[in-house]
């Protein structure tokens, strides 16, 4: 079992790889499916497209969201393109 530092470094590792390779420019879902098989590559369990709802007090509110990745069930990955960082970019980190 991997600790969090581990494994994230093994994530940021492959997400390097990955945009070496492919460089940029491309839509989020071609990155996206080039991450998830970098991780699954190196032994790694990752799930796409994860549904995630929404609790709010009692409530469980199945709206819709979706992780893009999911990996060992405790790192959530979200993949982002663009061109430049805005303020908003960085609220959001």
């Amino acid at each position: 079992m991997l600790h969090n530092s581990e494994l994230t470094e093994q994530i940021l590792k492959a997400a390097f790889t990955v945009h070496s390779a492919l460089g940029p420019g491309l839509l989020e879902s071609s990155y996206k499916a080039c991450l998830a098989y970098e991780l699954m590559k190196s032994g790694l369990f990752v799930e796409r497209e994860k549904p995630m709802p929404l609790i709010y007090e009692e409530v469980k509110l199945d709206i819709g969201y979706r992780l893009d990745l999911l990996v060992e069930g405790k790192i959530v990955v979200e993949i982002k393109v663009a061109e430049a960082f805005t303020d908003v970019h960085l609220a959001q980190s």
